[in-house]
């Protein structure tokens, strides 16, 4: 029930919730005496000095105006290393067929319409050639589950921009159930996270004249009935945390001033965020709830008992840990995934409880074991139908389906007939309706989606992707190397069938490492097509600070442990050097937001490693970046710079603070958006700064549209990619 920024969220009937993947511990398996000359031998590899910088345009302060989002100078610096990099890779003969086969993949209509079920109807977010900002739109299950699915429009957000003048990007919707008519539209100014908030009529398809609206801010918005709703928002002076998110929630009545909406509770300036949302019951009560977000990890979950006035009662708060996510009601039974031991239960566990089972005292009678992981296992996440609770489950990174049951004592599961070997993934569900959609993929399998129902425990393939590049000379492999305190590692490597162990393969390894992210198996058109088939070959590494092995694996990696991370990754390098599946010269790096520092932080500390690094919308500063837009949330997964101990830590591995005027390394591609509203593109900008201070090459594109995803349609999408793979082959293929 707490934010997550990295896209990995999850809403509970409007509860902003983080359902990180739950999985064990794959543990330590070094000897001491292996293990301390495993860190000897990594701590001379890491820079073994701080620099200093005293020259005119190298301090940190002197590069402060970058941090101006919308500052002249900044804007100036940007647009000449943007032009710079635009005419040197779009000159490029190979950037118009890249352009090309990505935007005909992104604007296919052979893509998969991903649908949410509503009321037997099911509805769809769609982005093609001609809807370049896409279009919402509904059709039936039986016509979606044809050749020739009948569409209906909703509303369309080209003609929307059009007619308001803006630069609309759609954020998603929240509607009442069960008629689902009466909806939130969130609509975003260019990309960024902060939304505005308008009512919409589904049935009239317009703007509700007079409804709830709200003004540009990041936060949650839930219904409570037709004239209700509980909300977070900016609302005014004091109400928003360090972070960037609200501080209180309300419950608005329709009619009413938003500054006079009931006040019904509040956190604290130093909390990541108080949420405030709805809880759906299976007897169908909605109950008010909100969360408050201590950090990034801990939380206070709260109810607000019903009145049959409508107003609310006296608070009370959940009895349960704060490392834990609560989840929804199933048959009396509401669900919570623990990060933390508790109650004869492990870190990594499903369990239940009933939700009239508690009292303001903090007791729960009984609590049920619903899911426990093994050491070698962990779960993906999970989605509530009517008739069953569908789970995600991997082992080793590779998954499956399985249909949970309670019979009013205990939980029973069976494992559901999905494809092996890849991904399968529970999409959407309603806690109203027997039908699910599943999907499953792996790297070479095109995805195919699924309807699954509940009740009769029948499956069909509703859509499947084409596909968009032959597989059948492919082959994808599972490795483990070795880190540096002896953790096995998992690592997925796609390549042709012939590929020649010379050490001369393209070879491209990606990476992200935080938050309990898991990293699974995916089929993507465009790495195929732009990458693969050009004989390049695709790394996947699976390092601690995700969720591939639990909560135990993330956390493995948290704060002063952070190094953890950057080895199991420079091991996965040394292992396909190792291999002679590629060379230093021949290998390159990728990672987006955390995977951006990622990427920096391989920069400073094993430039030898990689011959390219793409180091996207990315976190390079870690002296300040709790102090830029929503960074202060982060600290607890990276720690407080302003703490001695965590402080120094960070200073330690702050790309940013650890580039080396006689460092020799690879010229990097930095990217990053103007109206990324989560990580401050001033990192980026910094970065390249201090780069061009110390007479480093590097390549730069910062995108004035498209939020954290640093795109706001699909032609500047198609557009990104084309950049990177010209980059990524001149570098890795060419040997520039």
């Amino acid at each position: 029930m707490r934010l997550n920024i990295f896209s990995k969220t999850t809403l509970l009937s409007g509860v902003v919730a983080l359902l990180l993947a739950c999985t064990g511990n794959q543990g330590e398996t070094s000897t001491e005496a292996t293990s301390q000359a495993a860190e000897n031998q990594t701590m001379e590899k890491r820079p073994s000095k701080m620099i200093s910088y005293d020259m005119a345009g190298q301090t940190d302060a002197d590069h402060l105006y970058l941090e101006e989002v919308l500052g002249e100078q900044a804007l100036s610096e940007v647009k000449a290393w943007n032009k710079r990099t635009l005419d040197e890779l779009k000159a490029d003969s190979r950037y118009a067929g890249f352009y090309q086969d990505a935007l005909t993949i992104l604007q296919s209509k052979d893509k998969i319409p991903y649908v949410s079920y509503r009321n037997g109807e099911v509805h769809n977010f769609w982005q093609d050639e001609t809807h370049v900002r896409g279009i919402w739109r509904k059709s039936t299950l039986d016509s979606y589950l044809s050749d020739e699915t009948k569409w209906e429009i909703v509303l369309d957000f080209d003609k929307l921009s059009k007619d308001e003048g803006k630069n609309w990007v759609y954020k998603g919707n929240t509607c009442l159930a069960p008629d689902y008519e009466m909806c939130i539209v969130n609509l975003s100014d260019g990309g960024k996270d902060a939304v505005v908030r308008r009512e919409f009529n589904t049935r009239t398809k317009t703007f509700v004249e007079d409804g709830f609206v709200t003004e540009e801010s990041k936060g949650a918005i839930s219904w409570v009935d037709e004239n209700t709703v509980v909300l977070g928002v900016d609302f005014g002076e004091g109400t928003m945390t360090d972070s960037g998110y609200p501080s209180q929630a309300r419950l608005w009545t329709r009619g009413q001033a938003l500054k006079d909406a009931v006040i019904l509770g509040k956190g604290e300036q130093t909390d990541v965020g108080y949420w405030g949302g709805t809880f759906d019951l299976s007897d169908g009560r909605r109950e008010v709830v909100a969360s408050r977000s201590l950090d990034f990890y801990n939380s206070e979950i709260f109810h607000f008992p019903r009145k049959a006035d409508g107003s609310v009662g006296e608070m009370r708060k959940f009895p349960i840990p704060q490392k834990s996510n609560l989840g929804a009601e199933f048959k009396g039974q509401v669900l919570l995934s623990l990060n933390e031991d508790w109650r004869g239960f492990k870190s990594g566990d499903l369990i239940s409880f009933a939700f009239e089972d508690f009292d303001a005292d903090g007791d729960i009678e009984d609590v049920h074991l619903v899911y426990s992981p093994d050491e070698k296992s962990s779960m993906n996440g999970y989605g509530v139908t009517k008739s069953k609770v569908l789970l995600s489950i991997s082992r080793d990174v590779k998954s499956a389906a399985y249909a949970f049951e309670w019979d009013g004592k205990k939980w029973t599961s069976e494992k559901l007939d999905f494809p092996a070997n890849g991904t399968v993934s529970i999409g959407a569900t309603n806690d109203k309706e027997d039908i699910a959609f599943v999907s499953s993929e792996s790297f070479l399998t095109p995805d195919t989606l699924w309807t699954y129902n509940s009740q009769t425990g029948k499956k069909a393939k509703a859509k499947s992707l084409p596909d968009w590049f032959d597989a059948s000379n492919m082959v994808s492999e599972q490795f483990f190397s070795t880190s540096a305190d002896g953790t096995k590692v998992p690592y997925f490597v796609v390549r042709a069938k012939s590929t020649k162990m010379d050490g001369t393969n393209p070879t491209l390894l990606y990476g992200y490492g935080g938050f309990e992210i898991s990293l699974n198996p995916s089929y993507s058109a465009t790495r195929g097509k732009l990458w693969l088939e050009k004989g390049g070959v695709y790394v996947l590494a699976n390092i601690r600070g995700g969720g591939e092995y639990g909560p135990k694996w993330h956390q493995a990696g948290l704060k002063t442990q952070r190094q953890r991370i950057y080895d199991d990754f420079i091991s996965v390098a040394e292992d396909l050097i190792a291999k002679n599946i590629t060379s230093p010269a021949h290998l390159g790096i990728e990672g987006g937001s955390n995977g951006g520092l990622l990427t920096g932080v391989m920069t400073t500390q094993r430039p030898d490693l990689f011959n390219a690094a793409i180091i996207a919308v990315p976190l390079l500063d870690m002296q300040r970046f709790h102090t830029l837009l929503a960074g202060a949330s982060w600290m607890g997964e990276y720690g407080n710079p302003e703490d001695e101990v965590e402080g120094k830590f960070l200073r330690s591995i702050s790309p940013y603070h650890n580039l080396d005027p006689q460092g020799d390394y690879p010229e990097v591609f930095l990217i990053t958006s103007t109206k990324d509203d989560r990580v401050h593109p001033g990192h980026a900008r910094k970065f390249a700064k201090r780069m061009e201070d110390q007479g480093h090459d590097f390549f730069y594109y910062e995108n004035i549209d498209g939020g954290h995803s640093a795109a706001a349609n699909l032609k500047e999408t198609a557009n990104r990619l084309a950049l990177q793979h010209v980059y990524l082959m001149k570098k890795l293929k060419d040997g520039e």
